[in-house]
């Protein structure tokens, strides 16, 4: 009876062990998550700023396409998860590498805006009427762009939008030399003229 009993406490210890094992379900979700990220990772443009992190993701995602195939669907879970963060960070660095090639892009272009404003600044000095606003604004740009060019290999995303604020400090001078050039004559000045 004993023997009977163990026989059969054994026999459904084993269809369990079946039952269960058959039950594994493949990692779909998993499998989408890291999807997803190689995809953004490659709409970041890891492929041209980081294309040995995402070299070393696609291997990982290559080991849990294998796992998959073998029905290793508990490896495979973890391959899909390790696959979306080196996919991940993939994508960061990629956001920050382009981001810092913007940032010296707009660094270089500013650069030379603020030469050729600043060379108008002295040609019209004496029609300028708010020089005090301007030698804020001219202290702050060139202190501005030293400070930018401190922060784009340390945080290129601040950098960049210190620029952009730079950017639009420059512009408003620019215009406004424009508009002094392009201004008519007062009409005394113009009396004075034909006196």
């Amino acid at each position: 009876m004993k023997n009977i009993r163990l026989s059969i406490s054994v026999l459904v210890v084993l269809a369990l062990v079946i039952v269960l094992g058959s039950c594994a379900k493949p990692p779909e979700a998993e499998k989408q998550a890291a999807q997803s990220a190689m995809d953004a990772a490659i709409s970041a443009g890891a492929d041209k700023y980081a294309s040995e992190s995402l070299d070393a993701a696609k291997k990982i995602w290559n080991t849990a396409e294998s796992q998959m195939k073998e029905k290793k669907y508990e490896e495979a879970k973890k391959s899909y998860i390790d696959a979306t963060t080196a996919f991940k960070a993939a994508a960061m660095e990629a956001r920050k590498k382009a981001t810092v090639e913007q940032a010296n892009a707009a660094l270089a272009t500013i650069e030379e805006s603020w030469e050729n404003v600043e060379a108008t600044a002295k040609k019209m000095g004496k029609k300028l009427k708010d020089k005090e606003a301007w030698t804020a604004d001219a202290k702050a740009i060139s202190e501005g762009l030293g400070k930018a060019k401190e922060m784009i290999a340390a945080n290129p995303f601040q950098a960049k939008t210190k620029l952009d604020e730079l950017k639009t400090t420059v512009d408003k001078w620019e215009n406004t030399f424009k508009e002094m050039v392009t201004a008519p004559a007062k009409p005394e000045a113009v009396k004075k003229g034909k006196k």
